[in-house]
């Protein structure tokens, strides 16, 4: 099992990945305005996003698969998991082999798909604003921000971190009040390889994978 996370990490985290589905359910109703290419990336892949979620078959669980695949086919597009896995795992991500990333990288895109995927209901009607963008003094990295508010009228950050890699941008961190969601499953997976093996980790992943998939949580 992973080890069990401190009760108020878990409760940001699980805030963080409700508030990156309802950014998805809304930031495709904003203004193009002059967008980066960061931005009209993402606002792109949210807006087929939205499209499936919309879809009526999407509600039904007998013609929701063909949906779930496109919206999976999505995140993968904007979502670069092996840039994701590197930052979690940190400075003992070169002690993995080059196997032991693939896997490592294909468990944990499974898992925060997974996670997201059976989140993707919690929108309850919660306003976006998009707020700005931050770019690198060398154009290579680019912060997206947006406020999100809430039902009771708190207004959250989210931000969305993105870089350049083959001919267009992909995301590689999402902060959520200043919480990364790369750091906190760091302090997870370094807290497993403190006494487990790289291979042990990645079986630890896929397992809560499958737990995700059960609890439909």
């Amino acid at each position: 099992m992973m080890p069990a996370a401190r009760p108020s990490r878990l409760r940001a985290f699980r805030r963080c990945l409700l508030l990156c589905c309802l950014l998805a359910l809304t930031l495709a109703a904003l203004p193009a305005g002059a967008a980066t290419p960061a931005r009209q990336t993402l606002e792109t892949s949210i807006s087929r996003i939205l499209n499936c979620i919309k879809n009526p078959d999407y509600v039904n669980p007998a013609t929701r698969g063909p949906l779930r695949q496109q919206i999976e086919d999505e995140v993968l597009h904007v979502f670069d998991f092996g840039e994701f896995s590197s930052r979690t795992v940190g400075p003992r991500w070169r002690a993995f082999t080059p196997e032991q990333q693939r896997r490592f990288s294909d468990a944990f895109a499974d898992l925060l798909i997974n996670t997201y995927l059976n989140k993707i209901d919690g929108y309850n009607g919660e306003q976006v604003l998009y707020t700005g963008e931050t770019v690198s003094p060398d154009g290579k990295r680019v912060e997206i921000q947006t406020s999100i508010t809430m039902k009771d009228g708190k207004k959250v950050p989210v931000a969305y971190r993105m870089l350049p890699k083959r001919n267009s941008w992909f995301v590689y961190d999402v902060l959520i009040e200043n919480l990364s969601l790369v750091k906190n499953y760091r302090t997870q997976f370094q807290d497993i390889l403190n006494s487990a093996s790289p291979d042990q980790l990645i079986e630890k992943i896929r397992a809560k994978t499958r737990e995700v998939g059960q609890s439909g949580s």
